[in-house]
């Protein structure tokens, strides 16, 4: 099994590559193990002191449990069991702090955390917005936990597809390939048609471009072509490291009961 990196934008999170010599049985494992068991810190429980705001206590402890947190692997752990939820043990809690007076929005930004390397990863996000004489004043702890109990906790959008293969023969109707071109696959210059290859792999209208010209003929490769998108709490490269090792771990279990 071979992995191609095909395009990154680290300040979007997003990362898509080519897996060769696997299936989509290996493909869909790792997209569960990652949407369902690669553990992040997401707010777990709110102690609210003073909310004077217009949303109610629940929906603001709703909205703060949805905010995505930079969560650090090395030093944070699933509990064991709940008392160390309930005893808030460092290794697997984090505290937050967010206390405002000022009239206006509230946002992510303005809350303190207890560890500076782990924090609300959109600063700009609002949480409330407060009138004049309006006050809000919460304490949070944040659990580690795993998607599969709750989508808070689900550190972001994987996809994948099996492979196109796009090929590029005598275009019939140019101009009509030009009405339809909407995503910049085609570049259409004195009634040439060139196809951009780079944008083969993000394009969605591939069938339909099949269908309307017959110079135009699509194929799928076994290959597979996997996509990610981070919310934010942990890079890709952390998502793709963390399954494998939960992949590993499951695996040696597996052969100890056999």
């Amino acid at each position: 099994m071979k992995c191609e990196k095909i395009k990154e934008e680290k300040k979007k999170g997003k990362l898509t590559f080519l897996l060769k010599g696997s299936n989509e049985v290996f493909a869909n494992t790792i997209r569960r193990l990652i949407i369902e068991e690669v553990p992040t810190l997401a707010v777990e429980d709110v102690e609210v002191k003073d909310n004077s705001s217009s949303l109610s206590d629940e929906m603001l402890a709703l909205r703060l449990g949805l905010i995505p947190i930079k969560t650090d692997l090395k030093s944070y752990r699933l509990p064991k069991n709940q008392d160390e939820v309930d005893e808030k043990v460092a290794s697997c809690t984090l505290q937050l702090k967010l206390k405002s007076s000022k009239k206006g929005y509230v946002y992510a930004k303005d809350t303190e955390s207890s560890d500076p390397k782990c924090n609300f990863v959109y600063e700009e996000m609002p949480v409330v917005k407060l009138l004049s004489k309006q006050k809000l004043d919460v304490t949070m702890t944040a659990v580690m936990g795993m998607g599969k109990d709750h989508t808070k906790w689900s550190p972001g959008l994987i996809f994948y597809k099996k492979e196109p293969v796009l090929k590029l023969g005598k275009v019939e109707n140019p101009a009509k390939i030009a009405e339809v071109c909407t995503d910049g696959l085609f570049k259409i210059k004195d009634g040439k048609v060139e196809l951009i290859d780079e944008k083969v792999y993000d394009s969605k209208l591939l069938e339909m471009y099949a269908e309307i010209d017959k110079g135009i003929t699509l194929e799928y490769s076994n290959n597979i072509v996997f996509n990610m998108e981070s919310w934010g709490q942990l890079t890709c490269k952390e998502m793709l490291s963390k399954s494998a090792e939960i992949l590993i771990e499951k695996t040696e279990e597996l052969s100890k009961l056999i």
